[in-house]
């Protein structure tokens, strides 16, 4: 069974604020919108990636207009797979609670895997999923071609 990724939104955002096409940030949004790998989302999860992105330093950086950041986000919605976590799970015991969505929606699938640079989130992760660095999700993607 081939990993499920939820790549979280630092991951979006470095990938769309990159200049390096090579860098694994850039690859892992390339990959997301090109449907190369199976991805999760959540409704809190692609509202918090549009939040983020339309804050007006990151747009200054990004440069996209609102219509082209909501086309990403679409493509981003075509190609993922939609999950809506149980409302059980609301306190899902992340490290912090902004996060308890990631968790949520790692939640309802097996063999599935977290993708963030943020530190804290890497270095304790859910007893039920892995999390890895965006470098070493695209390793073990190359790994699979």
């Amino acid at each position: 069974m081939r990993l499920r990724a939820v790549v979280d939104t630092n991951v979006v955002v470095g990938g769309l604020l990159t200049a390096d096409p090579a860098s694994p940030l850039a690859q892992i949004v390339d990959g997301m919108l090109a449907g190369r790998f199976p991805f999760l989302l959540s409704p809190p999860l692609i509202a918090e990636y549009r939040a983020v992105l339309l804050r007006p330093k990151l747009s200054a950086l990004h440069r996209l207009s609102e219509d082209e950041l909501e086309v990403v986000l679409m493509e981003l919605a075509a190609n993922g797979i939609w999950r809506e976590p149980l409302p059980q799970t609301i306190n899902a015991g992340a490290p912090d609670a902004g996060d308890n969505h990631l968790w949520n929606l790692l939640s309802t699938g097996d063999a599935t895997v977290l993708v963030t640079g943020d530190q804290l989130l890497l270095e304790r992760p859910p007893a039920f999923a892995s999390v890895l660095s965006p470098r070493s999700f695209v390793e073990m993607q190359g790994d699979r071609s």
